[in-house]
């Protein structure tokens, strides 16, 4: 889920002149304006993949190939690199490819050592070091 501020300016100034974003489908952009006003709202929740909100599978690769990409991060995915725009259209194509690319890259984040004691920190602000001003 998103809260619409994560979003809002897709809907409204993505490019500075008041438009939506380009890339976002319009009858997508239209129905998300109806919960996520030009101003207020903020904290409304929007799912990440609205056709399948609750299913794990692989309809929010499908939504970005129809433009319906929530998060201008979302649709970088397909516009801003080749490699994994086509990543992209191999998970909307293939659910099974999708599943198993998703279960390795599981283990192989379980496989990360974490930084621990002085080697590490726990930040105040995710955003930048505890010693970034």
């Amino acid at each position: 889920m998103s809260r619409c501020t994560s979003f809002r300016q897709r809907l409204y100034n993505q490019t500075g002149n008041g438009m939506a974003d380009s890339t976002l489908d319009v009858s997508y952009a239209a129905q998300l304006r109806q919960g996520c006003p030009r101003s207020g709202g903020d904290n409304n929740l929007f799912p990440l993949d609205f056709v399948t909100p609750a299913k794990f599978d692989n309809f929010y690769y499908k939504n970005l190939l129809a433009g319906k990409g929530l998060l201008s991060s979302d649709e970088v995915l397909l516009t801003k690199s080749a490699e994994t725009a086509a990543l992209v259209k191999a998970y909307a194509a293939d659910v099974n490819l999708f599943f198993q690319h998703f279960a390795q890259s599981m283990v192989n984040m379980g496989n990360i050592s974490p930084l621990t004691g002085s080697q590490g920190e726990i930040r105040k602000n995710c955003r930048r070091l505890n010693n970034d001003h």
